[in-house]
């Protein structure tokens, strides 16, 4: 799955610059995630760097967009242009 910023965001600004793909940016009210972007930190970090940061605890899982570790790697390998490593 990718993550979602949901509407508890409070623009802190801390979870953009986290994010390794650059998948976190400015929404028109609040911060969005791209999915197409978003490997949930998979071949960069054990955990999602934006939730560790987020203070307000509002980037869960996207229910609408599932995704298995393979997928997640084969989409970090795509985005990087680097073999998984992990």
């Amino acid at each position: 799955m990718s993550l979602i910023i949901t509407d508890e965001c409070i623009n802190c600004d801390v979870c953009e610059p986290e994010c390794p793909n650059e998948a976190i940016y400015q929404g028109e009210e609040i911060y969005e995630i791209d999915p197409d972007k978003c490997t949930e930190c998979v071949g960069h970090y054990d955990e999602p760097q934006c939730q560790q940061v987020c203070p307000v605890d509002c980037i869960p899982l996207d229910p609408n967009n599932e995704e298995t570790k393979e997928q997640l790697i084969e989409k970090y390998e795509k985005l990087t242009g680097e073999s998984f490593a992990g």
